[in-house]
């Protein structure tokens, strides 16, 4: 009987680990998926903005194309000006103007081009360092509560096997 009672006492100490290392996978289980989520999340966000920029960057590039092509037509409509004012006049008339040089567009097309493109680049490495940040705060805050739930589990788990024991001696005690 005392032989049966401890291989019972045993089989049931053995059914308890297990469940407990069950417990402990399904907890580690569920903080990886919450993690898995949350950084999923924080992925889909990022999308948003590089969708925003992109979208910023292509607005851009139409109006330089637009300002660009505007360029062309009045360079154009000008030569066929001056030809015309030179037909009509028949002569030759030189005429010398001291004036301010044009605003160069393709500069100040570049110089747009520039200022976007680092203004997106300051946007992406604010959002890099807001991400960072708030990962290293989740982060963080994981740790100490895996920590915390690991001492609770591992104080748990031993109380556990200290009443296990206790109930052995007491029907051991019992028996005898």
């Amino acid at each position: 009987i005392i032989s049966s009672t401890a291989a019972n006492a045993n089989i049931i100490l053995q059914i308890d680990n297990a469940r407990l290392a069950a417990d402990d996978f399904r907890l580690k289980y569920e903080n990886e998926l919450t993690l898995h989520q949350n950084v999923e999340a924080d992925i889909n966000g990022l999308r948003r903005v590089l969708d925003e920029l992109t979208l910023c960057r292509t607005d851009q590039e139409l109006q330089y194309e637009s300002l660009s092509e505007e360029m062309t037509y009045l360079k154009k409509n000008h030569e066929e000006e001056m030809k015309v004012l030179q037909c009509a006049a028949g002569g030759n008339v030189n005429v010398e103007m001291n004036a301010a040089p044009g605003v160069d567009l393709t500069v100040l097309l570049n110089n747009m081009r520039a200022e976007y493109e680092a203004l997106a680049e300051q946007n992406r490495r604010d959002a890099e360092a807001g991400f960072q940040e708030k990962s290293a705060t989740l982060q963080q805050q994981i740790s100490n509560d895996m920590d915390a739930v690991t001492s609770a589990r591992s104080e748990l788990t031993e109380l556990k096997r200290s009443l296990q024991t206790l109930e052995i001696e007491l029907q051991s005690l019992s028996a005898t």
